[in-house]
């Protein structure tokens, strides 16, 4: 291995380590900007007086729905994704099985993704702030 030959490993390294600096940098500041739509979309909902429902997940494979101890609001038809009174975002999809079906499922938060579908399938996605938006002009009709 020769001197250039070293000298450019080392220099892909560190375009690699920078840009994946970079990249989780980014992540960052978008996922603290969707967290602030998010509060800000709660803290507006119970202002305006829209009724949270107990929120319900979904089993990866679809077939199955579970209860939770969540209450708050969907933000997408499928009933997917949605935010709790407290401001957080949720991914409704669990790992099914008998455990959740008896005692129901405790999804987590999720990061709140600036753009909601971004890189699906199916090639629909929609900006979270239209989302958001669009849920309360819906008030407490089901979206």
């Amino acid at each position: 291995m020769t001197d250039d030959d070293s000298r450019w490993r080392e220099q892909q390294r560190h375009a690699v380590r920078a840009h994946a600096e970079a990249d989780e940098a980014r992540r960052a500041v978008e996922q603290a900007q969707a967290a602030r739509l998010v509060a800000d979309f709660a803290a507006e909902a119970v202002r305006r007086g829209l009724r949270p429902t107990r929120l319900t997940a979904r089993s990866y494979d679809g077939r199955a729905r579970y209860r939770t101890r969540l209450t708050g609001w969907y933000v997408d038809q499928a009933r997917t994704r949605a935010v709790d009174t407290d401001g957080r975002f949720h991914l409704l999809m669990v790992p099914g099985g008998l455990r959740a079906r008896l005692f129901g499922a405790d999804p987590q938060p999720d990061p709140a993704p600036l753009v909601i579908g971004r890189g699906g399938r199916d090639g629909e996605s929609i900006e979270l702030r239209v989302a958001l938006q669009r849920r309360l002009a819906a008030g407490d009709e089901p979206t």
